[in-house]
């Protein structure tokens, strides 16, 4: 018997939130009921931030990037320098996205603040092992470190180097 109580997932949704993390939180629920441990504001070795990453029992690793409207989607270019660190890239947008915006090369989501579903499965582009290895270990260490922070919210990480 473990002296942690496991986390229960409320089903409301808080009035303040933010169209994206709404989003973010459907899709974390679907790919957690999919088998996949989820990482929300990971930061890539490029300094990149990725909304979401995903990875599968078999290590194969997703990037979802939640666009909350057109706007949000036309402003916003940084996408495209995901590629070289998954081997999935999908959007994840609302009902009301057209799909048309959505390149074919990526993968497209429907989300709301309970759920998702893939509309269109994203092309696989295999990482080299060097970087699987290293987004890999990234993954690992900062699921980590959020963990600890829950346990202990005053402790302190040395950076990186």
């Amino acid at each position: 018997m473990s002296d942690f109580p496991a986390p229960t997932i409320p089903n409301v949704v808080p009035s303040s939130a933010a169209p994206g993390v709404i989003l973010a939180r459907g899709v974390c629920r679907a790919f957690a009921l999919m088998g996949q441990a989820v990482l929300t504001e990971v930061t890539l070795a490029n300094g990149r931030r990725a909304d979401i990453l995903a990875m599968d029992r078999t290590g194969i690793l997703t990037i979802i990037e939640v666009k909350s409207s057109i706007e949000d989607f036309r402003t916003d270019r940084k996408w495209e320098e995901y590629r070289g660190f998954c081997d999935h890239l999908y959007f994840a947008v609302p009902e009301s996205f057209p799909d048309m915006l959505i390149p074919d090369s990526c993968g497209l989501i429907r989300a709301d603040a309970f759920g998702a579903a893939i509309v269109r499965p994203a092309r696989l582009e295999n990482l080299a092992p060097a970087r699987r290895k290293a987004v890999s270990l990234r993954f690992a260490r900062l699921a980590a470190q959020r963990l600890q922070r829950l346990i202990d919210p005053g402790i302190s990480f040395a950076m990186d180097g």
